[in-house]
């Protein structure tokens, strides 16, 4: 069967490259290639961009960016298995797909793009978060990126898009929402991958913002959101006290009720917070 780019159908690509998703590598595929496409177009305008994919495995999610027009993309992939397959495709669309073999969270990912830099990505299960968490604590800030389009377990991407008094509400959602906008833009059931998985999926995008949406230190900021959110069932002056022991007079300053609990607490309140320890 024919497809648009003129590559074999993804599942004839995953039998003939003997493809078998990993758990151990939090390997699930997704085989429609109109889904793949649809991911890639929730990144927005890819032309003129280079694109940053990790985990592309068959290829799909990798197809479907280089058709949308990205200038061009870096695959990074740690399963030696999909390279083959991965060459057949920078075979179709030539000096457009560079390939790194390797961990995303080993290689400086940035040295190999160029700016407008968009990141879009179905990670992997087992490294999503910690890799969300390092693109938005980078060195300096704007980071090398502009927009993360990245897929996760549903109940991940709520935790990123939660807001003050919901059951998802915590420390990744303050990191995300303080430097970027951030929405889910797609929901996918598990009988869209394979293998299917136990939980459903979302597409959750982020836009970064030039500057923190409130000025703050971010290792205070992240200190005191730690501490807060450890015991998240305590009242705030009872889990910070260890930062001070006026802790009770600057919650009040920063608008904090003491009897509060973190889950309570916005965004801007914290960063009020972390800004009387600077």
């Amino acid at each position: 069967m024919a497809t648009i780019d003129g590559l074999p159908p993804l599942r004839e690509v995953i039998a003939a490259h003997d493809l078998v998703a990993k758990k151990q590598l939090g390997q699930n595929f997704l085989l429609d290639l109109n889904l793949t496409a649809k991911i890639a177009r929730c990144a927005g305008d890819l032309t003129g961009c280079d694109v940053l994919e990790v985990g592309p495995g068959p290829g799909g999610l990798t197809r479907g960016l280089l058709a949308e027009g990205a200038r061009h993309v870096v695959a990074v992939e740690k399963d030696a298995r999909a390279l083959p397959a991965l060459a057949e495709i920078a075979a179709a669309y030539p000096g457009r797909l560079t390939v790194l073999h390797g961990d995303a969270l080993d290689l400086d990912l940035s040295a190999h793009l160029r700016p407008p830099v968009k990141v879009v990505a179905n990670l992997p299960y087992n490294v999503g978060t910690e890799l969300l968490v390092r693109w938005l604590t980078p060195a300096v800030w704007p980071p090398f990126w502009s927009s993360l389009t990245l897929m996760f377990q549903k109940e991940v991407a709520e935790r990123i898009v939660a807001r003050p008094r919901g059951d998802h509400y915590g420390r990744l959602a303050l990191l995300a929402q303080w430097r970027a906008e951030a929405k889910i833009v797609m929901s996918l059931p598990p009988e869209a991958f394979v293998p299917a998985p136990k939980v459903h999926s979302a597409v959750v995008h982020l836009t970064a913002l030039p500057a923190p949406r409130y000025p703050a230190t971010e290792k205070v900021l992240m200190r005191i959101t730690a501490m807060a959110f450890n015991q998240r069932r305590k009242m705030l002056r009872s889990s910070l006290k260890g930062l001070s022991p006026d802790i009770e007079d600057r919650l009040l300053a920063a608008g904090i009720p003491p009897t509060a609990r973190a889950e309570e607490i916005s965004l801007e309140a914290f960063c009020t917070l972390a800004r009387s320890f600077d």
